[in-house]
């Protein structure tokens, strides 16, 4: 389906939309500006990847269905809830409606907010302003970050008061059974000076090849001295096509630590960024991917290094299938006076058939001298040796494959902070292997 130039939700829509919420004069004013700037701005060109006939902006904007109620959401979303003490900090989001959410005293009473972004909007305005698409997702990048900034429905938002260490993991589940609605959804975690979190969210939709569309933003900010580490699994139905934007900014001796499983089923479209701003400052993204069918995917993974001593490390798994198409840029910029600032990159590509494409591209671009930087990069079949070892202890070839692929993505299966997401992780893996 060929992307149409027409947006059909005007500044008059997304007005009376901003009304009808009762959001704050700002939130309003950047709702109408990003409306405005929908038709102006180009698509974003991701680099060997035509996206002019991607569905992406076509859908509807709010869904005529009622939500269910926790208790009975479908089994797929209920595996997902944490049981024990981390069942206290959830947040369940249907259709862009909240279902649950939920936060233990424990954390309120340190100031720990976590709630949906439309509640927080209503009641923690100011605090949501300092943040949301300012230093991180910029509006005006391009059609599709204004596009989501225009009708942006729910999300999460995440704020950790200085000097507040959150122990037990905070989880957040996003579900879709309504091809016609666009997943439009933002997640904003700030974790102040010296504070520390962990945060790790499921998508997940059941619209099997139904045409539909996600344009999902996360912005994360860890100021000097916190550490922030982000878990997601991505598993979006085969007719979705998505948009998905992930930026972090890191402070002084701050930390970031990304750990992605991007298993969606459909056309995809990625962006994680981290700039690393301040002295010391650290950032590690872990990210994997299976591509099957006749998928076509793009993934960027880049560090920007700003503050001096500053470390980045990128570390990228993909197995291809079938006829599926990827590309996965890796791109570590050290800007001029990051001295002694340290970037690390590997990606890695398995392809499983003569018609699986995978291209791994690491980019190294260096403006200073006083610096360490390295790349690798590998695209290959798996390894008949260790096919050959496997299969003469008794192994089917079947099975000898799998275990290979298990362990090939294993060092960023390994990574994920929340043990249910982990199982949901290998649990995906093992669908889209077989």
């Amino acid at each position: 389906m060929s992307v149409e130039t027409s947006f059909k939700y005007d500044k008059e829509y997304v007005t009376k939309f901003s009304q009808s919420r009762q959001e704050p004069q700002w939130l309003l004013e950047l709702r109408v500006k990003a409306a405005e700037l929908v038709n102006q701005l180009p698509m974003p060109k991701p680099d060997k990847t035509k996206i002019d006939k991607w569905n992406l902006t076509e859908f509807n904007h709010v869904s005529a269905a009622n939500v269910t109620a926790g208790g009975e959401l479908p089994e797929k979303v209920q595996a997902l809830m944490p049981e024990g003490e981390q069942a206290g900090n959830l947040l369940v989001i249907q259709n862009g409606q909240t279902v649950h959410v939920s936060l233990t005293e424990e954390l309120a009473a340190q100031g720990v907010i976590f709630t949906d972004l439309a509640t927080a909007v209503e009641k923690h305005g100011e605090l949501v302003q300092a943040y949301f698409m300012k230093e991180g997702v910029a509006v005006d990048e391009h059609k599709l970050t204004a596009l989501h900034a225009a009708l942006v429905s729910n999300g999460a938002f995440l704020y950790v008061p200085k000097n507040v260490e959150v122990s037990a993991p905070l989880q957040a589940i996003y579900y879709s059974d309504d091809a016609s609605v666009g997943l439009v959804n933002h997640v904003i975690i700030a974790a102040e000076d010296n504070s520390s979190v962990t945060y790790v969210e499921n998508y997940l939709s059941t619209t099997g090849e139904e045409e539909a569309v996600a344009n999902i933003v996360s912005e994360v900010f860890a100021g000097a001295g916190a550490k922030v580490v982000y878990g997601a699994v991505d598993n979006l139905a085969k007719g979705t096509t998505t948009y998905v934007n992930r930026r972090g900014r890191v402070g002084r001796d701050a930390r970031i630590e990304w750990a992605l499983g991007q298993l969606n089923d459909g056309n995809t479209v990625s962006d994680n960024t981290t700039h690393l701003v301040g002295d010391g400052s650290f950032a590690d993204t872990k990210t994997v991917n299976i591509g099957k069918e006749n998928q076509k995917q793009n993934f960027v993974a880049q560090i920007f290094h700003h503050g001096k001593n500053s470390e980045g490390y990128i570390l990228t798994h993909g197995v291809m299938k079938d006829e599926a198409t990827s590309i996965f840029n890796g791109i570590t910029k050290i800007e001029y006076g990051a001295t002694k600032s340290n970037g690390e990159q590997t990606e890695r590509v398995l392809m499983l058939s003569e018609k699986a494409r995978g291209d791994a591209n690491p980019i190294l671009l260096i403006d200073e001298d006083d610096v360490t930087a390295g790349h690798a990069a590998s695209v290959g079949r798996i390894d008949p040796i260790q096919l050959f070892y496997l299969m003469s202890r008794g192994i089917s070839k079947a099975e000898a494959e799998r275990l290979i692929i298990h362990g090939f993505l294993g060092p960023v299966v390994k990574e994920m902070p929340l043990e249910s997401v982990k199982n949901r992780l290998v649990e995906v893996i093992e669908r889209k292997v077989r």
